[in-house]
């Protein structure tokens, strides 16, 4: 049996005369860059999430450059983000000026360790940016405290976590914005690179948009210099095909979460996601913790199963940072769990067949 990581295909066929009328009416108008299939998009995302607005962008990277850009965060400011995350979390910060201050991940949920945090600021730090990760929310009340008490900026990357929830509340609607992407792999992913920001305020929505849009709101009335940061119609159509489904295949993820829990539970070798109390984990990705990691890999991918790190180097150890001069001492957890931590396949049209099938399989190389 073959058990990829992630089945876009099978997605795709499960909805395939939506995407089919998606994709040709955009061709069949030429609304290519901009226009209804955008506001559409736009309008969906922002109902769904319940906030005032929705700007999309090319992607989720450019979309936390283009929040810090508009909230001022320049040259000489501090952002704090967590050490174990895609680069895009603290490049982005790099490329406003400023300089990304890491802290170090939570020992049994992976995301921030909202305990470090304070030790960390200092009169240069300007915001704070949890990442959302796996499909699971920050302590994301004891974050917002934080900000509020030493009078910083919080946004929230919410590029893993479609649909979280943490005490009730989603992922991207506690900080002043939040960042989403749209890649392919994604909970909500486009066929392409896509990405939106989400926000109540009124005035950083306008900035975002007129910076994202070469900093006109109307086309050839520029009132600053910005970037091209647009999503296509061809994107925006896919998506918006594709979002009334969200919320069945975010619950078909956690059934297959369930079913992992139940078949792995025995495997005194791994440890299975831990879930925050009052969280709703939307699994992203399902990611474990095993012995012999490498071999277990290695095995999984000899019977057909594919599996990923996410990810294999933490970002203060990455070479793009050598000049923060940080040692493995710094991070201890997320330098102990670099070589632990494997994902396994997980999305909406995973079959109970394909769990069992991986579940024995780690079982097997276990009982060598």
């Amino acid at each position: 049996m073959n058990v990829p990581f992630v089945d876009l295909k099978a997605q795709y066929q499960s909805i395939k005369p939506a995407i089919d009328t998606a994709i040709e009416n955009v061709i069949t108008e030429t609304a290519f860059i901009g226009g209804k299939y955008v506001n559409q998009f736009e309008k969906d995302f922002q109902e769904l999430y319940g906030v005032k607005h929705c700007i999309s962008c090319a992607n989720g990277t450019d979309s936390l450059y283009i929040i810090m850009k508009m909230l001022g965060i320049s040259k000489g400011d501090e952002v704090i983000t967590v050490a174990n995350s895609w680069i895009s979390s603290s490049e982005t910060i790099s490329q406003t000026g400023a300089i990304p201050v890491f802290i170090d991940i939570h020992k049994d949920y992976y995301s921030i360790d909202e305990t470090l945090i304070e030790a960390k600021i200092t009169a240069n730090t300007k915001a704070i940016i949890p990442v959302h990760l796996q499909g699971q929310i920050c302590a994301i009340d004891v974050i917002e405290s934080i900000c509020k008490k030493h009078n910083l900026f919080l946004i929230e990357d919410c590029a893993q976590s479609h649909l979280s929830e943490y005490n009730g509340i989603r992922a991207g609607l506690t900080g002043i914005a939040a960042s989403f992407s749209f890649y392919p792999g994604k909970n909500l992913g486009a066929y392409g690179d896509a990405g939106c920001i989400i926000t109540n305020d009124d005035a950083l929505a306008e900035k975002c948009k007129m910076y994202a849009r070469h900093g006109a709101l109307i086309k050839h009335q520029h009132k600053i210099e910005g970037i091209n940061s647009r999503l296509d119609g061809l994107q925006a159509a896919v998506l918006s095909a594709k979002l009334p489904h969200l919320i069945k295949w975010t619950k078909q993820r956690i059934a297959a979460a369930a079913l992992y829990n139940e078949a792995l539970n025995d495997i005194e070798e791994i440890v299975t996601p831990v879930v925050r109390p009052n969280s709703k984990h939307t699994y992203h990705l399902y990611v474990i913790r095993a012995k012999e990691r490498d071999a277990l890999a290695k095995h999984l991918k000899e019977v057909g199963i594919e599996t990923a790190i996410h990810y294999p180097t933490p970002l203060p150890f990455m070479e793009a940072y050598q000049y923060l001069q940080h040692q493995p001492e710094d991070f201890p957890v997320s330098n102990q769990y670099k070589d632990e931590i494997l994902s396994l396949p997980v999305f909406p049209e995973i079959t109970q067949e394909q769990i069992n099938y991986v579940a024995h399989q780690i079982k097997a190389f276990y009982s060598k």
